[in-house]
């Protein structure tokens, strides 16, 4: 039996399901009743964690999940996040936290998601303008009101995190998390064990790397977020390519496919730590589910550390413009 791991003070599937996929950033996005089918078949598959965001789809995302998992709503821990807003006109995204948009946002949210409260609002992104503790401290009011049960950050370094909780209990951190994106490691993990937060791991397989699958990176729609991301350019991510067969060879040796390796391996960083993979298929959404039954020994985990880490992949996680936006420890 799979055991549980803990996240808004309730016990959940250890490996959540990360709804932006559905119908966001990576592009083209399912029709809504192909998204649907997915989030039900997640349900059914004893799914019990589901993450969304106001900014993926501009709502769609909530309305989607509102429209085919509100009627169970009862069976799930559900969050969304709030601070990130799109232009509908211009496309531009930004981040604002002014506290008068805060509860305008959660009462969206809600609506959409067509329920009266949410088991998590993270802060999507930290404006670095507002201080977090008057961020937090609003958001708290939000707890107050009965419309959020507790709250979250996302892509926070571990100084920031120990501010906002002072001010207001912090009930998990999400961030990028894999193998190849090892940036948590240098003190956020140890920052959310300390104050007994969970921490909750998004591109759990590094946006399709890790599977094993993505060959080609010349293919994708002018929408698709890797479009932007170095490490997705073809002459690095052909250097990269070049850690995937060793990788193939232990997860075949662990008797797991290369998407379950990775969220297993996550799975072994601590008992605090959720991944939270995304997809479009249903085939995957099984594949993912089951990555919980796969056992990593000491052994392999310290292979695949040494395999794929921050000084073997090449490239940055984030181009410039975007890196400069995100409150976390970097690698020297």
């Amino acid at each position: 039996m799979v055991a549980t791991r803990t996240l808004a003070g309730r016990e959940i599937y250890p490996i959540g399901f990360g709804a932006m996929n559905v119908s966001h950033c990576y592009q083209p996005c399912l029709p809504d009743e192909e998204g649907g089918r997915v989030l039900q078949a997640a349900l059914d598959l004893g799914y019990t964690h589901f993450d969304t965001a106001a900014v993926y789809g501009l709502g769609h995302n909530e309305g989607l999940i509102g429209q085919y998992l509100s009627h169970r709503r009862d069976e799930i821990v559900l969050t969304s996040k709030c601070g990130i807003v799109k232009d509908p006109d211009t496309g531009k995204r930004g981040i604002n936290n002014r506290t008068d948009l805060l509860e305008s946002s959660i009462n969206e949210t809600l609506r959409l998601l067509k329920t009266d409260h949410v088991d998590m609002f993270y802060l999507h992104r930290w404006d670095k303008i507002t201080p977090i503790e008057e961020v937090v401290g609003a958001m708290g009011r939000l707890v107050e009101a009965g419309k959020v049960r507790t709250l979250g950050l996302s892509e926070v370094s571990a100084e920031t995190l120990r501010k906002a909780h002072a001010t207001h209990p912090i009930a998990a951190v999400q961030s990028e998390y894999s193998l190849w994106t090892r940036n948590p490691e240098i003190a956020v993990l140890d920052a959310c064990r300390d104050i007994g937060a969970a921490f909750v791991a998004f591109s759990p397989v590094a946006r399709q790397f890790l599977t094993g699958k993505l060959t080609k990176v010349d293919h994708f729609c002018d929408d698709d977020i890797r479009n932007s991301m170095p490490r997705f350019e073809p002459e690095i991510y052909a250097e990269n390519m070049k850690l995937l067969p060793e990788y193939q060879a232990i997860a075949e040796e662990v008797g797991c496919t290369m998407a379950q390796l990775a969220l297993a391996w996550l799975l072994t960083r601590g008992d605090h730590v959720v991944p939270i993979p995304g997809t479009q298929s249903l085939a995957h959404l099984e594949e993912n589910f089951k990555a919980a039954e796969v056992t990593v020994t000491k052994d392999v985990a310290a292979r695949l550390d040494a395999l794929i880490n921050e000084k073997t992949v090449k490239g940055g996680r984030y181009n410039p413009t975007v890196q400069k936006q995100i409150d976390t420890e970097e690698f020297a």
